[in-house]
């Protein structure tokens, strides 16, 4: 049996790496109305340099099919401009197809305020990850592999440490940059700290929720089997509750609330009281300037 298994694991292994495709499939929006009487083309163009940045570039050795390729928004809202230095804001959304199921769940919705760079129309952007080329890349090239190890994590237990190595390496890269966002002591809701949550192993239960309500939970509702995904997306939830009640100041977990609270509440809609309850005491504890909201949860009408 062995020597039947083996030869198929090094085959594929050997399709992995030889048939590689691009992993997402962004729509990307450059906003300039809060800039008067600059030329739009210069917007358009960088619009269309950061669609082919994320979009066409190859990440990863891992084969995604064309219907496969992550989706996710983002959105440069640029605020000022000087010369070829650009000040905006970057919102990016990511989300992740629910098994057996037309519905998307969210896994990031951030938004960056440290976003200043440098860009001349038609300008190539050019990366390399073992040097800091430019802010424009370094900060694109970070999401995108901070992107991967989010995905990766909700379909295997810590599936995303390589992504996040990456990420890291980056961030590492970025320390002689001029710019802020890539430091610790920039601001405590930066890049830095983004990564933070996912590298620093005390906070892994926060990994270990990624898993198990989106691969044990949402996955196994979306498979006709809804009580018992929920019931494991309620267990998942005492893993926050955890890194809480020893960080309740960590920068993550108001990103957390912000990207899941409306999925949270439709979740608990229904189902068990007694569930129900247990979800909403901990949605108050981590979430509390929402509280309100989550306590209506308890009064809504059981659904079976």
């Amino acid at each position: 049996m062995k020597k039947i298994i083996l030869p198929i694991l090094f085959l594929l292994c050997f399709l992995t790496q030889n048939m590689r495709a691009q992993e997402f499939n962004f729509t990307v929006t450059v906003n300039a109305k809060q800039v008067a009487g600059t030329d739009q083309r210069l917007y358009e163009s960088l619009q269309e340099a950061v669609t082919n940045f994320m979009n066409n570039r190859i990440w990863t050795n891992i084969k995604f099919e064309e219907q496969e390729r992550i989706e996710g928004t983002i959105v440069i809202v640029v605020k000022n401009k000087e010369g070829n230095n650009i000040d905006g804001e970057l919102n990016i959304g990511l989300r992740r197809p629910v098994y057996k199921s037309n519905y998307n769940t969210p896994l990031l919705n951030f938004i960056d305020t440290d976003f200043s760079v440098n860009y001349v129309e038609s300008q190539p952007l050019d990366f390399n990850e073992n040097s800091f080329m430019s802010n424009l890349t370094s900060i694109f090239a970070f999401y995108a592999y901070y992107s991967l190890g989010l995905y990766f994590d909700t379909f295997g237990l810590y599936g995303g440490d390589e992504m996040f190595k990456a990420a890291e390496h980056i961030v590492t890269q970025a320390q002689s940059a001029t710019e802020s966002g890539w430091k610790a002591f920039d601001s405590y809701k930066n890049r830095y700290w983004l990564l933070e949550s996912f590298t620093n192993t005390a906070y892994r239960p926060l990994r270990q929720y990624m898993y198990e309500y989106h691969r044990l939970g949402l996955d196994v509702m979306g498979n006709n089997k809804v009580d018992d995904g929920r019931a494991a997306m309620t267990k998942s939830l005492e893993y926050v509750k955890a890194v809480y009640n020893s960080k309740p100041n960590l920068f993550f977990l108001q990103i957390l609330n912000d990207t899941k609270r409306d999925e949270w509440k439709n979740v608990y809609s229904q189902g068990p009281q007694q569930e129900r309850t247990k979800a909403v005491n901990i949605f108050r504890e981590i979430d509390p300037t929402h509280a309100e909201e989550y306590e209506n949860l308890l009064n809504a009408k059981p659904k079976f």
